[in-house]
């Protein structure tokens, strides 16, 4: 292993805390841990098929965001590889590899797994390491890549024990006469898929991974490349916990060669988390056999109710997390802000956001380099943005400087464009420029009146995206009225109410449409990773005087 490479070859003279740590540390991470974080070359990824870590012909370069440098290698699928995956996906039956009636000792022992995993991520060492190495592939400050451990911690503390069975908990209701009952039960759909970003390396495929595994499914896991390494050790850290190998397949390859697999595997369910053009086209290529969690062009609406100073630079910070921490590449950003005029002209709160914004620098990572928009791209959109009527920027719209970002990453400032909203409303075109998703430090502002509240509600019903939300007030009838006209799948209401935060306690995950995937609760787990299976037992006795009438 990498470790002991490194350790070996007299790196323990020169090892860094951490990896000091790694040898000596009470978890042993030298018996799974194959990767430096804080080395310039962090290690290689490889594949799991049939139980065993492959390796392929094909290697992909992953370069370093902060300065161009490769500091991993992917050893991807090409298309010839695929039928391994193929064959060992089409081996599980669409009962699944337990359920409730066929080997349920596995959901006691996902439920042990789920318990050492808790333990091992409260480790100092080993939530170290995953924070750093979050921070290596998916630059962010350490304060967001810290949160992302620690939520997962979270979600397998909720699972550890029995709460795992508890997930396919069935119900029973009477029959029409003696002997019969009918009991539902939460059924597997056996192989399934799922697909992850780049934007939480750890979080999202650990949370939707472990969802597909506590229901008895055989997962296919795919997470960008340019961040599959943070997955690669995890699955090291569960199979030393106690998950067999063999439950998970995880494949690295490029775009096209997953829809391949997918072709080829026919999986039973596919959670896909990303862009709304892929989902779309995954949708109707799997026939429909999808759950979604895509593109989050997300609103926050501040009311009418003004607090007090202390309240609303609290309420500045909050609007600057949720639109330019980890640089906005979150589906729950806030995407556009819609002020009302009580708060756009009466208070300071747009110099709060834009002092707090311009303290943002790459030295702690508050600021870093955008993964999959340009800057051209987003000067692009920018420029567009202005040719609208009476449309400004009010901060930000430059590139960041004296850094080694490289040019196919963006690097950009935190940015707001005020758009009045007439003008976003005036036309279709108009409005799709205004709502289209950058995925950087970047959003739209506007303000409203009390007579133009039913125009910023028309707004948020065209929108095609409904996953966050967030109603700055505590207005009661105002906030009634709002939230009786959208249907934003994870909508916080009051004065500490956010865009972002994707924590394990409350569903995560967007609405208005049957295929919406959840994740990390019960309930998300129970919609995307099972179905409803009713099973009718009429085991008589039969009455003797029964008449037999022919019908």
């Amino acid at each position: 292993m990498a470790l002991f490479r490194y350790l070996h070859r007299g790196g323990a003279a020169r090892a860094t805390p951490l990896f000091q740590q790694l040898a000596l540390g009470s978890f042993n991470m030298s018996s799974w841990a194959t990767c430096d974080p804080e080395a310039p070359y962090i290690g290689k990824v490889s594949n799991v098929v049939d139980g065993k870590w492959v390796e392929y012909a094909s290697s992909r370069e992953v370069i370093d965001p902060m300065n161009g440098a490769t500091m991993a290698h992917v050893h991807e699928a090409a298309e010839k590889d695929l039928s391994g995956f193929v064959n060992c996906l089409n081996k599980c039956p669409k009962a699944g590899l337990h359920n409730p009636l066929k080997l349920p000792e596995r959901y006691l022992m996902y439920g042990d797994v789920s318990l050492r995993v808790a333990e091992s991520l409260k480790d100092p060492q080993i939530e170290s390491f995953f924070t750093k190495l979050i921070m290596r592939v998916a630059p962010k400050s350490r304060a967001q890549a810290l949160g992302e451990v620690q939520v997962t911690r979270k979600f397998f503390e909720n699972f550890g024990g029995d709460n795992v069975r508890f997930l396919s908990k069935s119900f029973t209701a009477p029959g029409d006469y003696t002997g019969q009952r009918t009991e539902g039960l939460r059924w597997p759909f056996g192989p399934v898929a799922l697909i992850t970003p780049f934007n939480f390396p750890l979080e999202i495929p650990a949370l939707q991974l472990m969802g597909a595994l506590y229901m008895g499914n055989k997962p296919v896991l795919k997470v960008d490349s340019k961040v599959s390494i943070v997955m690669s050790e995890f699955l090291k850290l569960l199979n030393h916990c106690g998950m067999p190998l063999d439950d998970v397949l995880f494949v690295n390859c490029d775009g096209a060669t997953m829809h391949s697999l997918l072709m080829k595997a026919k999986p039973q369910n596919t959670l896909f988390t990303g862009s709304q053009a892929v989902a779309e086209l995954l949708a109707k290529d799997l026939n429909g056999k999808v759950k979604l969690e895509d593109a989050g062009f997300d609103w926050k609406i501040m009311g009418p109710d003004v607090p007090s100073s202390q309240e609303v630079n609290y309420i500045a910070w909050k609007a600057d997390q949720d639109a330019y921490a980890f640089s906005g590449q979150k589906c729950s950003a806030q995407s556009i802000l819609f002020m009302h005029e009580n708060w756009y002209d009466k208070t300071t709160f747009i110099e709060l956001i834009k002092e707090r914004a311009a303290r943002r620098n790459l030295k702690d990572l508050t600021i870093g380099p955008v993964l999959s928009v340009t800057n051209q791209e987003i000067q692009s959109h920018i420029s567009n943005l202005l040719q609208l009527e009476k449309a400004e920027v009010l901060f930000g719209g430059n590139t960041l400087k004296e850094h080694s970002i490289p040019s196919c990453y963006g690097s950009f400032e935190p940015t707001a464009v005020f758009v009045p909203i007439e003008s976003m409303l005036k036309d279709e075109e108009s409005f799709k420029l205004v709502t289209k998703e950058i995925f950087g430090p970047f959003q739209i502002i506007t303000k409203f009146s009390d007579d133009e509240l039913p125009k910023v509600l028309e707004a948020c019903e065209r929108m095609s995206a409904h996953l966050t939300a967030a109603l700055v007030s505590n207005d009661v009838l105002f906030r009634n009225k709002v939230l009786a006209n959208t249907c934003n799948g994870t909508t916080y209401a009051g004065l500490r109410a956010r865009t972002t935060g994707a924590p394990q306690n409350h569903w995560f995950g967007p609405a208005g449409d049957p295929r919406a995937a959840g994740i990390g609760t019960i309930e998300a787990i129970r919609s995307v990773w099972s179905c409803h299976r009713e099973i009718i037992f009429d085991e008589g006795p039969i009455p003797e005087s029964s008449p037999l009438t022919q019908s």
